[in-house]
């Protein structure tokens, strides 16, 4: 029998993760990566006091160096440089399926499992494929489109054919301490989710006021730094223009954030690099897909062509509202996630 290795973070989840992969017969262990200073210890003990139910190892593991060299670190350059990245997609890459995978095989586990809502299948030519969850408003696919074959095959989604309310109700059947316990919602190394003082503070970073500059270039206000600002964004902007103003882009090097309607928002055209996709290796030709450029988007009908630079160029039946630089495109066939990549920006 299998032996598997938990990613467990003291949530419901993970914990319902590990409980079913033991009643299902597998030899299972857990562990807690300790990823930063905002770690919450209660997380280790909530985990710990899981395992010890289901009488089972427990690990804890410090990866704060990893996580910031990998993520933090990332996180703050890209957003610096004018973009706006996801530490999600980042940390499941290189941490929680990558270091995690090799803490599994340094402590003697085949494989490893973590509470993601998604599901894996092969195909008939034994290829790995990543598919939706049952639950669709729970579906986690957007955030592991960057997942290899090597780590498709060596992982397991146990709740991908549940419901919310159905771990839930296992977790309280069950008696595990975590049954009720909140999901977290916000980015774990910013619990208070502002970014821009997380950067000016973590890296020493002081922000440098620039332009608002209007689509002809004219100079018409003054913002506060650029990475305080995204785009789409019409809150907050300190300025009175006499209709509303939306950050239709901004330049990083010139350190310029130009506003408009929000009609200049919408493109029909998106410009896709630094692609994974996961039912072939290379996208040879133009293929229909469902697409989406951020996580809670309904997907929409796309087509998405190869570039010689390996490049993706992906073009919408429909203008998209604000695809931002930095974020994902991640794309579908049907419950199939074809594979995705980062945006480089909207073609006009």
């Amino acid at each position: 029998m299998e032996k598997i290795l938990v990613g467990m973070s003291g949530g419901v989840d993970s914990s319902v993760c590990a409980a079913l992969l033991k009643q299902q017969g597998f030899t299972v262990g857990g562990v807690t990566l300790n990823l930063n200073d905002s770690f919450d210890v209660n997380n280790i003990a909530d985990a710990k006091a899981v395992c010890d139910k289901l009488g089972i190892e427990h690990f804890s593991a410090e990866l704060k160096i990893d996580f910031k060299q990998k993520v933090i670190d990332n996180f703050i350059n890209e957003y610096i440089n004018g973009r706006t990245p996801n530490p999600c997609i980042v940390c499941n890459k290189y941490i929680k399926f990558g270091k995690m995978l090799d803490l599994a095989q340094e402590y003697g586990y085949h494989k490893i499992a973590t509470g993601h809502y998604a599901q894996i299948r092969k195909d008939d030519s034994g290829r790995y494929l990543l598919c939706k969850a049952e639950d669709v408003t729970k579906d986690q696919t957007y955030v592991l489109y960057c997942l290899t074959q090597e780590q498709l095959s060596k992982s397991e989604f146990p709740l991908g054919s549940l419901s919310k309310v159905q771990v839930r109700e296992f977790a309280e059947q069950n008696k595990l301490v975590n049954a009720k316990k909140k999901d977290s919602q916000d980015i774990c190394f910013v619990p208070d989710g502002d970014y821009a003082s997380f950067i000016e503070r973590t890296a020493n970073y002081i922000s440098q006021k620039g332009d608002y500059l209007n689509r002809d270039g004219q100079k018409i206000g003054e913002h506060n730094g650029v990475i305080h600002y995204t785009i789409g964004q019409r809150k907050g902007l300190g300025i009175a223009l006499g209709k509303p103003a939306f950050v239709i882009s901004k330049n990083a090097q010139d350190n310029t954030v130009v506003l408009g309607d929000e009609k200049f928002l919408f493109y029909k055209k998106v410009l896709v690099g630094d692609t994974n996709f996961i039912p072939f290796d290379i996208l040879d030709n133009e293929m229909k897909v469902t697409a989406k450029l951020r996580y809670s988007q309904k997907e929409q009908p796309a087509l998405i062509k190869p570039l010689e630079n390996g490049e993706v160029l992906v073009e919408f039946e429909t203008p998209q509202r604000a695809p931002s630089a930095g974020q994902a495109a991640v794309f579908y066939d049907g419950d199939i996630v074809v594979g995705g990549g980062t945006i480089i920006g909207g073609i006009e």
